[in-house]
């Protein structure tokens, strides 16, 4: 100790300023531990609800999670409207919906309006229809989830 003690024999200054910066770091490691948990508990739903899809369709989502965990890690996998999504601060940028569990023609790959894609036209897609794509196709995907969570091109 390089201050002494109170007058009653209690902690010094400094001593209560270390007391206090370990239970700052203690609440924080808690924190992040909490959040850990959540994040993976959500990409387990996520994964789950993937497992349920129809064939064919459980084969492009599983494709779709692999390309955002790839190119875009930051991107935190969650279900949304009971369907994969991959967002930010709990807010989805890019998504992949089942045609089959909506009864659709074709399933979807989308972009939220987070999704950093606006083109100086001022026109640009925000959804995709995915029919059996080919490796061109998910390579395009692959660039737009790049692109909506904002990472420059390797």
């Amino acid at each position: 100790m390089t201050e002494k003690s109170d007058a009653e024999g209690g902690f010094s200054a400094q001593e209560r300023a270390a007391m206090k910066a370990r239970a700052a770091e203690l609440k924080a490691e808690a924190r992040r531990s909490k959040s850990a948990e959540k994040a993976a508990a959500q990409e387990a739903e996520l994964l789950a609800k993937i497992e349920q899809m129809p064939d064919g369709d459980r084969q492009m989502a599983e494709r779709v999670h692999s390309i955002v965990t790839t190119v875009a890690p930051d991107l935190a996998p969650k279900l949304y409207y009971g369907q994969p999504g991959y967002g930010r601060k709990g807010k989805v940028v890019v998504f992949f919906r089942s045609g089959q569990m909506d009864k659709e023609r074709y399933s979807t790959f989308g972009v939220s309006a987070l999704a950093e894609l606006d083109d100086p036209s001022g026109c640009w897609p925000t959804s995709y229809a995915l029919i059996d794509p080919t490796e061109e196709a998910w390579e395009q995907v692959a660039e737009i989830v790049r692109r909506a969570a904002g990472h420059e091109q390797p």
